[in-house]
């Protein structure tokens, strides 16, 4: 209970707030109370219906054949007032979810995705497991079971006391003696009532706490295992050429046999929790009845009176069991809230280290150079990579970078980009100056091709003459048709034809200063040449810098950058002669 209200209710309130108090609070403000008077109306209804009862079975007693048919019809305008009711506070309710869902999607994708956030956590918090499920599954079940369960106890609490003082007056005194003592009970039944629910919602929490560790593994296997085939599928031609489906299916079983298991456990959990919710249920139908008989067969009360209390008696057993029955609801929203807060203090970390270990700075300055001073890099696990070094790169230089694998020459570029965050130093490249990285493996997104060369502009910034026109400089023409085409371009082109999209993406975008990892690593020689006298012919004042192997690249690089291991295997970086 401490953990409870010290740790977990001020978390989840830090993750509910913002939503109710950002641009669109009045909005949201305003379809919640709409929502909880459509609620509080169902209870008001549900009140009228409970005192029909009595006047309903009086008449069944009495014979009362007019009577008979009045309430039948009094009776069908209360159903279709509650159908009314409830059928605009579902579809108001689903309106909220899905403006609060779509708020929550756009802050967790800005703090996720924003001063690139994502790329720091994949190297430094192995801890926080699928943000994809976290953004996608777990804000959509936040907001869902938020608002439900919010609005369940609301009319729980409300149904209570509504139906509460009607009980309190049908019951009317349970008198006995005991021991020669006459012990009178007023409004008996609503005593019984709180007992019966003190001692179910206890066995509740005994039997089903549990559910809400075995809820949150639960959706982390899930997610791992569904990560997995999708890992597959994208990369479905490398595990071909390695034959390698006999181990992919190993690894599938694997991630799946964690999905069963822990489900094992569930079940095992929720046999209990239903044995237990069923009994109670199935009990409470008869247990008015059984309670209440002695005033009706004393005289006390009529057939509608007894129906009527036996009503009342299962709306406040109901109300006061609310725990009870969204037991397995809540376990799945603890678990869900739980995921949302350690992914929001997971972004929150990368946040705070970005600003007290900002790694190697990369900054605009106004000369003309792209300038590194006193820059040294190292792994994530703190050990360095390169030693510190500085260097100038000239406007219209062309640097070729060379080393061994695992140098550190694409670790290079990334502080290049300014993405790398383990190191110290500065990198300055000059002011307003357009930079463009072409990695080894393009990113190609699920769009158009229109899209994939325009990226990472609007698919609307170059028209479709130099779309086409860049194409054929790559050795494209046969998709200069295909433009509008929506397909999953990485796994249509091959490797080779990925990295000539990149190339002309490169040609549309002029950048000043063009970073080529590897860039032509899938192309045979010649293609490359071609490729290279293209860029020196439409980009003569770019700076070109490129990390390669090949002897072929020396002829279109003035300088050459050599990264070497010294002694203790930290790389050095020096200009070669």
């Amino acid at each position: 209970m401490r953990d409870l209200t010290r740790t977990f209710l001020p978390q989840l309130w830090a993750l509910t707030k913002p939503y109710w108090y950002s641009e669109e609070r009045w909005a949201a403000r305003g379809l919640l109370a709409v929502i909880i008077a459509l609620n509080l109306g169902l209870v008001y209804i549900n009140v009228q219906i409970n005192l029909w009862n009595n006047d309903f079975y009086n008449t069944l007693q009495n014979m009362d054949k007019d009577g008979f048919f009045y309430q039948i019809g009094k009776f069908g305008m209360l159903a279709a007032a509650y159908i009314v009711v409830a059928v605009y506070q579902l579809y108001l309710n689903q309106m909220l979810q899905i403006r609060w869902r779509r708020w929550l999607t756009g802050r967790y994708l800005g703090e996720w995705i924003g001063k690139r956030t994502y790329y720091r956590m994949q190297l430094t918090d192995k801890g926080t497991d699928n943000p994809d499920q976290r953004i996608a599954e777990d804000l959509r079940d936040f907001c869902d079971k938020t608002l439900n369960l919010s609005l369940g106890l609301l009319s729980a609490v409300v149904t209570l006391f509504s139906f509460l003082s009607i009980l309190w007056t049908l019951s009317g005194t349970l008198s006995f003696a005991l021991s020669g003592m006459q012990i009178d009970i007023p409004g008996y039944m609503v005593w019984v009532a709180l007992v019966y629910a003190i001692v179910g919602t206890a066995l509740t929490q005994y039997i089903g706490g549990p559910l809400v560790g075995l809820n949150f593994t639960q959706q982390k296997f899930e997610a791992n295992f569904r990560f997995s085939l999708v890992r597959f599928r994208e990369n479905a031609e490398s595990i071909a050429l390695y034959s390698g489906e006999a181990g992919e299916i190993r690894a599938l079983n694997h991630r799946f046999s964690d999905v069963v298991a822990n489900w094992w456990a569930i079940m095992r959990r929720q046999k209990a929790l239903t044995w237990l919710r069923a009994g109670y249920n199935q009990v409470a139908i008869i247990f008015p009845f059984v309670v209440a008989a002695p005033r009706y067969f004393s005289g006390s009360i009529q057939l509608g009176g007894l129906m009527q209390t036996a009503s009342a008696f299962g709306q406040v057993q109901e109300a006061l069991s609310w725990f009870v029955t969204a037991y397995p609801q809540l376990a799945e929203w603890k678990a869900t809230v739980d995921r949302l807060i350690t992914f929001h203090h997971a972004t929150e970390r990368a946040h705070e280290d970005a600003q007290t270990n900002a790694g190697v700075i990369a900054a605009a300055h106004d000369q003309a150079d792209y300038a590194a001073t006193n820059v040294n890099i190292d792994l994530p696990d703190g050990k360095p990579l390169l030693a510190p070094f500085s260097l100038a790169i000239k406007p219209g230089e062309s640097v070729l970078v060379t080393g061994p694998s695992g140098s550190g020459k694409s670790t290079l570029f990334r502080a290049f980009a300014g993405i790398w965050p383990f190191g110290r130093g500065v990198v300055s490249m000059p002011r307003d100056a357009s930079t463009l990285f072409l990695p080894q493996k393009p990113y190609l997104t699920i769009g158009t091709l229109r899209d994939q060369l325009c990226y990472p502009a609007a698919s609307g910034e170059f028209n479709d003459e130099a779309l086409r026109a860049a194409l054929v400089d790559c050795g494209l023409e046969k998709l200069t048709e295909r433009l509008d085409e929506e397909q999953h371009w990485a796994q249509i082109l091959s490797g080779g034809e990925q990295q000539r999209v990149a190339f002309a993406r490169a040609l549309l975008h002029k950048p000043a200063w063009l970073f080529m990892d590897e860039a032509t690593s899938a192309l045979d020689d010649a293609t490359e040449a071609r490729l290279y006298t293209i860029l020196r012919e439409r980009l003569p004042a770019a700076s070109i810098i490129s990390i390669g192997h090949r002897a072929n690249l020396r002829q279109f690089h003035a300088r050459r950058l050599e990264i070497q291991k010294n002694g203790a295997g930290v790389g050095t970086v020096e200009w070669a002669v």
